[in-house]
C-alpha cells in the first residue's frame, strides 16, 4: 500500500499532515536547513581534508556535510548547487535512499540571468520597463531549472539609502514605487505559471536591510516605521517565498 503522502491525487494537505506525522524531530528541523554546497564535487570518504591547503579544506568539508545529511535525510535545501550532474545524484539519493524520500529544494543567487547575463537589476529599473525585467528573469528561470535550480534568492526590493552601501547595484535603486513594480514584474518572470521552466522566487530582503547603517552590509538598519513603511510590497505578483534580512535593529528612539 502507497503511504498517504506518496499519493499526488490527494489533497496536498493531507499528505503534508501524513508526511509530518512520520517524521522525527531531526528530520523535522532539517526541512528548515539550507546547506552550503561551495565544492564543485562530492569528495571521497578517504580523503584526508586536513592535508589540503587552508584555503580548500572549507570547500571539501561543506561537500562531506552535505553528503551526511542528504544519506540522513536531515536537511531540506542545499545552495550553490549549478551542475545538474551532481545536482540529480544528491537528489536521487534523497528520493530513493532516506527513510521518507523527501526531495531536496535548490537554490542559487539568479540576479540577472544565470547562464545568458543581462543588465544589473538597477540598470533593468532605469528602462522603467517591468516587462522587460520580467522577460529576462523568465530566461533565467529557464536556464536555472535545466541544471537543477529550482529557487532564486531574487529580486532585491531593497531602497537604497545610503549610496556608500555596495548592494545598490540588486535593486532598482531609492524609489520605492519603481522598485515595486520591477520586483513584482520579475517575480512573475521567474514563476511564470509555476511549470516545470520556473523556479520559485524569494524576493528580498524582509525587512529594512537596505537601511543599514553607514553603508554597512550585514550591519544594524534603521527599522523605524517610517522606515518600513517604504518598503515595496510584491506580494500581489503571487510570490512564493521571501528571504528575510540579516539586520539588527538597534533604533531607541519611539518609531514614527
Amino acid at each position: 500500500m502507497t503511504d498517504l503522502y506518496r499519493d499526488p491525487s490527494l489533497p496536498i494537505a493531507d499528505r503534508v499532515e501524513d508526511l509530518l506525522g512520520r517524521m522525527t524531530p531531526e528530520e523535522k528541523a532539517g526541512q528548515l536547513t539550507q546547506l552550503f554546497f561551495f565544492a564543485g564535487q562530492e569528495v571521497s570518504d578517504d580523503l584526508d581534508i586536513s592535508a589540503l591547503p587552508t584555503g580548500q579544506q572549507a570547500f571539501a568539508e561543506s561537500s562531506r556535510v552535505v553528503s551526511g545529511r542528504v544519506n540522513a535525510g536531515t536537511v531540506g535545501s542545499v545552495l550553490f548547487v549549478r551542475d545538474p550532474v551532481l545536482a540529480n545524484a544528491l537528489q536521487r539519493r534523497a528520493v530513493e535512499d532516506t527513510r521518507l524520500g523527501v526531495p531536496l529544494i535548490f537554490g542559487f543567487y539568479v540576479i540577472h540571468g544565470l547562464r545568458t547575463i543581462f543588465p544589473a537589476p538597477i540598470a533593468t529599473a532605469a528602462s522603467w520597463d517591468p516587462e522587460s525585467a520580467a522577460a529576462g528573469q523568465a530566461v533565467a528561470a529557464r536556464e536555472a531549472r535545466a541544471v537543477g535550480i529550482h529557487w532564486a534568492f531574487a529580486p532585491m526590493i531593497d531602497i537604497a539609502r545610503d549610496p556608500r552601501w555596495g548592494r545598490i547595484v540588486e535593486g532598482a535603486g531609492e524609489d520605492p514605487v519603481l522598485a515595486a513594480a520591477m520586483g513584482a514584474a520579475q517575480v512573475r518572470g521567474f514563476q511564470g505559471d509555476l511549470g516545470p521552466e520556473s523556479v520559485l522566487s524569494g524576493p528580498k530582503h524582509f525587512a529594512g536591510y537596505g537601511a543599514a547603517r553607514g553603508g554597512r552590509d550585514y550591519d544594524d538598519a534603521d527599522c523605524r516605521r517610517r522606515m518600513i513603511s517604504r518598503a515595496p510590497s510584491v506580494s500581489t505578483a503571487g510570490s512564493t517565498s521571501c528571504v528575510r534580512a540579516r539586520s539588527v535593529s538597534r533604533t531607541r528612539r519611539r518609531a514614527r
